[in-house]
């Protein structure tokens, strides 16, 4: 419900769509256009910016809380609300959004090895469709003549999803095994791995066959979802998906995963990423861990001293801190952004198309993996929305955000950005800041369209040297992992869940940390469609995530139900004493 003025001044509440919500809306009447830019309560409104932008110190004030009214999600806002949280939310989001594209498009065995131009380009693509893809999950489209709807009417950014690094890292070390990608020994015993724009062009053609699985699940009723992917499987596949990212992540602290991760004492790849980098290091030298430390010790500081915003923003402060570090020492090439054009924008630079059969199986997996984080994420926005997390309305607004992200799949292929799905990081924004606004959500989604069409910015992120990106990638992979150690948190810890973890973890972490253990089982032969299929079953067999997915989905099905070890008010009085100590 929201309320509306009366003739004799007094208030009345009239019905809209966040009449379900469990906070007050906010209680002022809606201002005209006129006096929204011409008033003081339209620009400033009564929201508590003091506790916005405080530091809180450690052991004091802990307990003070953010006193400005709620926001829902259609209520209306001051303008300086509205720009000061679409600000906050698209630091929030800005570094999650990029770096897969950083990753994926730079260089090493299992990357595309591209020239800078076109990872430029590559960038700015990726911002370009997690605005436009934003704009639809909050406005919410109705399918015409349809009880279906496209998009959840909710503050939910969007962006490049990490799910897609492994399968994508998959493809491309297959594809560079057996030719379909060039590389050439080098007299030092490392390779050169020549750059791939039709790998990519494989795994887009690739995603949007996918997609069509996430919207075929998205018309499903939500008891048969439920049923198939309960909260233990996305708890396991959720953690070995971010313990596979943080291999990824502590390569790029350490130096890079191009060759020179290897460590040849000579010759070209005897620094990283090349001899010819400015002030270049050898792989693992104190300064580069020095580098990325900068930024993870920063992230974390924030959080013990720094306000709401600065918390909310800590990733982007910490990875400015280590690229003021890293530009005072000499360590930045300016040529990427000298390069990269003043505008660009979708298809100024295209890749050639296809389907890529050991990569069906890995990427089904990746979108039965969004529709998991989807749901999750949905879950946790309404939650801090003020709309009930069940009943008709919660799986009207989830099958639309399921067929907004699947579609999104198709809509991002064939603009050439890697899947776009909603995150999880604006969720935490909304908590603190009491602000479930779409119009700030539209402010976000303008400015990541904003940063894509201006590619120097573009340009910039590629400018930053890979051990700072991997302080920051490293602890945003780990928040992957922890997400689905919190959810796994909530089983009731039977012996049947406990099989299905063990299980499923044994065989994924064990692949992650032995990651060719599967190399030499299938058979070679001159079979081009029989070699086709070895190479998925050995894609699908040295994938963690894949294998825990299979795994926990077959036990979670076949395994009888059993008690748990406490029955549910025990278990209550269990915890409640602990935190009651604590």
């Amino acid at each position: 419900m929201s309320e509306d003025i009366k003739k004799d001044g007094t208030m009345q509440e009239v019905e809209n769509e966040s009449e379900s919500s469990a906070y007050p809306s906010a209680p002022s009447p809606r201002l005209t256009l006129t006096d929204k830019f011409i008033t003081k309560r339209g620009w400033f409104g009564d929201y508590d910016y003091k506790s916005l932008c405080l530091p809180r110190l450690p052991f004091l004030n802990r307990n003070r809380a953010n006193q400005s009214p709620f926001y829902g999600p259609d209520d209306e806002i001051p303008i300086s609300v509205a720009l000061l949280m679409g600000i906050q939310h698209f630091l929030a989001v800005i570094g999650g959004i990029i770096s897969p594209t950083i990753m994926i498009s730079g260089a090493g065995e299992t990357y595309l090895n591209l020239d800078q131009e076109t990872r430029s380009y590559m960038i700015s693509a990726s911002l370009i469709m997690s605005g436009l893809m934003s704009v639809i999950q909050i406005t919410r489209i109705r399918i015409p003549k349809t009880r279906y709807y496209f998009g959840t009417g909710l503050l939910q950014i969007t962006g490049v999803a990490f799910s897609n690094i492994p399968a994508a890292q998959a493809m491309i070390g297959t594809m560079y095994k057996n030719e379909t990608c060039s590389r050439e020994l080098r007299a030092d015993g490392t390779y050169t791995y020549n750059p791939c724009p039709d790998a990519f062009g494989a795994i887009l053609g690739t995603q949007m066959l996918c997609a069509f699985i996430a919207i075929f699940i998205s018309f499903l009723p939500a008891r048969i979802m439920r049923r198939i992917f309960p909260k233990i499987v996305t708890g396991i596949v959720l953690t070995v998906i971010g313990a596979s990212l943080i291999t990824s992540g502590m390569k790029n602290w350490a130096g890079g995963t191009g060759p020179c991760s290897q460590r040849p004492e000579t010759g070209l790849f005897s620094k990283c990423p090349t001899i010819h980098a400015p002030n270049a290091f050898a792989w693992g030298s104190p300064a580069y861990i020095g580098m990325g430390a900068s930024v993870f010790v920063t992230i974390i500081l924030i959080e013990m001293v720094g306000s709401i915003f600065l918390k909310n923003i800590s990733v982007v402060i910490g990875l400015a801190v280590g690229c003021l570090i890293g530009g005072t020492t000499g360590m930045f090439d300016s040529s990427t952004i000298q390069s990269s054009p003043a505008i660009t924008f979708l298809w100024v630079k295209t890749f050639k198309l296809s389907v890529y059969g050991p990569g069906i199986i890995p990427l089904l997996f990746v979108y039965i993996d969004f529709l998991i984080e989807c749901i999750g994420d949905l879950t946790a926005n309404c939650d801090v929305s003020g709309i009930p997390i069940e009943g008709p309305d919660f799986n009207s607004r989830m099958q639309g955000g399921l067929l907004a992200d699947g579609c999104s799949g198709i809509l991002s292929g064939a603009a050439t950005s890697m899947g776009v799905v909603t995150f999880s990081q604006n969720n935490g924004v909304i908590a603190v800041t009491r602000c479930a606004s779409r119009t700030a959500g539209y402010v976000c989604a303008a400015l990541l369209v904003l940063c894509g069409v201006f590619s120097k910015i573009s340009g910039a992120f590629l400018a930053i040297p890979a051990p700072i990106m991997g302080g920051m990638t490293t602890f945003l992979f780990s928040s992957v992992a922890t997400s689905g150690i919190r959810i796994l948190g909530y089983l009731d810890w039977t012996r049947r869940d406990r099989i299905i973890v063990a299980a499923s973890l044994a065989i994924a972490l064990g692949v992650e940390l032995v990651p060719g253990w599967f190399s030499h089982v299938m058979p070679v032969t001159s079979n081009v469609a029989l070699n086709g299929f070895y190479e998925a079953i050995e894609t699908v067999a040295s994938t963690g995530y894949i294998l825990a997915g299979i795994v926990s989905i077959i036990l979670n099905l076949s395994l009888p139900k059993d008690e748990p070890i406490f029955k549910p008010d025990v278990k209550n009085q269990f915890f409640d004493s602990e935190n009651e100590s604590a």
